[in-house]
């Protein structure tokens, strides 16, 4: 499957799916028109995605800033890494937070409590 690569913008984040090695980042901003339009592609990219079973996938998500749109299709993307983890491949979310960004941590504690099936981990720092 062709990798998703997609340069960050002012108001949507860089992307970067490597569907070889199992390794997908977000990273950046996101606050698209219209966040549907932005985040269907990777989405369907994911839904057509034959990772290898009992395989390792990583999620980095760095997002700076996000808005309530974005928010939606972020839980859209999560559910599909949450249903992989759920058919036994072992997903690691990195949530990449800003220290003194209260809402942003705690946006990654959500996840934990909302998507039990993947490994969530808290990172109070912006990967680079």
């Amino acid at each position: 499957m062709q990798n998703l690569v997609i340069a960050a913008t002012e108001s949507t984040p860089d992307v970067n799916f490597d569907f070889e090695t199992s390794q997908f980042a977000l990273r950046g901003e996101s606050w698209p028109e219209n966040a549907a339009a932005f985040y269907r592609p990777l989405l369907d990219a994911l839904e057509n995605w034959q990772p290898e079973q009992g395989g390792q996938v990583e999620v980095n998500i760095a997002l700076r800033y996000f808005n309530s749109s974005s928010t939606k299709m972020l839980f859209s993307l999560f559910d599909l890494f949450n249903q992989l983890a759920q058919k036994g491949q072992t997903v690691e979310l990195n949530w990449f937070f800003d220290e003194e960004d209260d809402v942003s941590e705690e946006f990654g504690q959500e996840l934990a409590l909302d998507f039990t099936d993947l490994q969530v981990n808290l990172r109070a720092e912006m990967a680079s």
